[in-house]
């Protein structure tokens, strides 16, 4: 028996498709569950990136020291003023989901800011189409949008091989879990 159940009511990533249409941008306020802190020496250049080329908006700043940055409910960026920036970009990412109708305004939009930051998009042998963009602090954030689920695709015999199976193939009722 599996450990994993069907938990897609708690996320706003919309379930794959052609016509996925993104979550609007999310403007409450939680408490967030996970964030990320990113060292910027540019702040008005961090900022313009961030909104024009990946999408995010700013929820708020605090003048000379942080802008807080969302995207979707649970997506949220804190740039923080620093003195300097990593001079190479690290191997660590930090990646984001959005749909696929959305991949390739991303790529237009960031290589219009920094020609020279968009790496992608390729797609995985786990069905998702992603793009990685180096950012004015040197970040690596990936952009991974889900594509729909062809239960006779390599994707899919690779996923099933791992316990990764469909909803309803075989599966029991979840209900007791949720």
């Amino acid at each position: 028996m599996s450990d994993h159940y069907d938990a897609f009511e708690i996320s706003p990533v919309p379930a794959p498709g052609p016509d996925a249409v993104p979550p609007e941008p999310f403007r409450g306020i939680y408490g967030m569950p996970a964030f990320a802190t990113i060292p910027t020496s540019d702040m008005a250049a961090s900022v313009d990136f961030w909104t024009r080329g990946l999408g995010f908006f700013e929820l708020f700043g605090v003048p000379g020291r942080l802008v807080h940055l969302r995207r979707w409910a649970f997506q949220d960026v804190l740039l923080v003023s620093a003195a300097s920036v990593p001079e190479q970009t690290p191997a660590i990412s930090l990646s984001f989901a959005c749909v696929l109708s959305q991949v390739d305004g991303l790529v237009e939009a960031c290589r219009a800011l920094r020609p020279n930051s968009v790496d992608g998009p390729r797609d995985t042998p786990w069905n998702t189409r992603d793009v990685a963009v180096i950012t004015p602090e040197n970040a690596r954030i990936v952009f991974t949008a889900a594509k729909p689920f062809d239960p006779a695709s390599q994707e899919a015999r690779d996923l099933e091989a791992i316990g990764i199976t469909p909803a309803g193939a075989g599966r029991g009722d979840n209900g007791e879990r949720a």
